[in-house]
């Protein structure tokens, strides 16, 4: 590894989740992931490296000071080094003073075990989702449902994908869990509601961010796809559902019906719901209004947990800013009814 200077800090074993660190510890020999990394300069011009570390349970700023651009270079970024260093306290925050760095083959590392994933069971997630979409009634829908189903590398991506990069449910699984909790907010939402489409409403919010299966790649590493910088999530949907229509036809030798079509692809187009949030058209239906508001509701209440689990400071009843969410949040009053009369 390569060596350098700095203060003892204490030993530590030679494995340890980063969420578990604290100012102090020392790492001998641990392979992280390398989610960010750039080569900067101090005021007094020497080189160094700023840098995002992760495992499983989080992530961590990490700096290698007097560096060099073969040092950087020598790091993957998006993929994985084992590192020695120390973690020190920076400004209430944690960072990772790098000593040292070794290269790892991939082939030996586990990426699930350096990618946050959902906390929730995958199968119990996948078998729930199902149930609820088994309660659709149209049966061009149900089949239109069925054909996404069957299709073996569709399913196995929809239950691996995280929602996004950043902000909310961006973690293995999280695309499913994300996509349960809206199914699970309509069969409750939707009674109030009898003039709005129930069925179309459960596989707009079924398919909505289906695209994210290619749009995002979360191998080793969660980023966008070629597919998903030149044509994203929501048009890659809506390609599938009208070929998955046009395959339908082509078997039943019946036209799908228009009206239904239309609706889906329109929900879809129209779930970010904002022109300048990458929506390429507005709400203009009640089933595409009932998607969106459902889908900003659970992706910000996500946000407000994550930030919240995530807050370094213990002693503050608030978290710092969350850009996303253009505020802080009172953890208090995201904690739950207090349980002390019970």
């Amino acid at each position: 590894m390569t060596s350098g200077n700095g203060p003892a800090a204490k030993p530590s074993a030679t494995a340890c989740p980063i969420a578990e660190m604290a100012a102090g510890f020392r790492v001998e020999s641990q392979v992280f992931r390398i989610t960010q990394k750039d080569l900067r300069t101090t005021s007094n011009g020497e080189l160094y490296v700023h840098a995002v570390v992760a495992d499983a349970t989080g992530q961590m700023l990490a700096r290698h000071w007097k560096s060099s651009q073969q040092f950087f270079d020598s790091l993957p970024e998006g993929g994985f080094a084992r590192f020695r260093g120390r973690v020190e306290n920076y400004k209430g925050n944690r960072q990772f003073i790098v000593d040292g760095v070794q290269a790892v083959d991939e082939r030996d590392v586990d990426p699930r075990d350096f990618l946050p994933a959902s906390r929730r069971d995958a199968e119990q997630m996948w078998n729930r989702l199902q149930e609820i979409l088994r309660t659709i009634e149209d049966r061009d829908l149900l089949q239109l449902v069925g054909r996404f189903m069957h299709d073996q590398a569709f399913v196995r991506g929809f239950q691996s994908a995280p929602a996004a990069i950043t902000n909310h449910h961006a973690y293995l699984g999280g695309l499913l869990e994300h996509t349960l909790n809206l199914l699970e907010l309509a069969d409750r939402v939707l009674p109030l509601y009898p003039r709005v489409n129930r069925d179309l409403v459960l596989v707009g919010l079924f398919l909505h961010d289906c695209g994210k299966v290619e749009e995002l790649e979360y191998r080793t590493n969660f980023s966008y796809s070629s597919a998903g910088q030149l044509v994203g999530h929501i048009a890659m949907a809506v390609v599938w559902v009208k070929e998955k229509i046009r395959e339908i036809e082509r078997e039943t030798g019946q036209p799908f019906p228009e009206n239904l079509a239309l609706g889906l692809q329109h929900i879809i187009l129209a779930h970010h719901g904002k022109y300048e949030f990458g929506s390429p058209r507005l709400p203009a239906t009640a089933e595409a209004f009932v998607v969106h508001y459902l889908d900003n509701l659970d992706a910000k209440l996500n946000m407000v947990f994550e930030a919240v689990d995530a807050d370094p400071d213990a002693a503050s009843d608030w978290t710092s800013y969350v850009r996303a969410l253009e505020t802080r949040i009172f953890k208090p009053g995201v904690m739950g009814p207090s349980t002390e009369n019970a």
